[in-house]
């Protein structure tokens, strides 16, 4: 399984701030409607973290998938009430960056 972080902001389109701060109020159904489409259509995704944030994107998912384009579905899904702006991006766990980095060297030495 890879790993693959959602970044989302809300939209122009979407809800106010208002209507986003009254959702969060009433509980987590929006995004458990959004994670229950996910583990329709995508069953093999596993979600590690969920993070609010302040800054330029709303906030962050950070979720296992087996592949670019099961990660593609996830951010489509999210993408597709109109409400968020979507980016995925792929991880890449920083031992497997130093093996990457290791093999380089040691083609370079050949």
């Amino acid at each position: 399984m890879k790993t693959y972080i959602l970044m989302s902001k809300l939209t122009m389109q979407g809800p106010s701030v208002v209507e986003v701060a009254s959702t969060m109020k009433k509980g987590p159904r929006s995004r458990q409607a959004w994670l229950d489409q996910v583990a329709k259509q995508c069953p093999e995704v596993k979600f590690v973290a969920h993070y609010a944030l302040l800054g330029g994107w709303d906030f962050m998912d950070i979720y296992n998938a087996p592949d670019s384009e099961t990660a593609a579905k996830v951010s489509m899904i999210c993408g597709a009430t109109a409400a968020f702006q979507t980016e995925s991006w792929t991880a890449i766990p920083e031992v497997r960056l130093q093996q990457i980095a290791d093999e380089i060297d040691a083609e370079r030495e050949d």
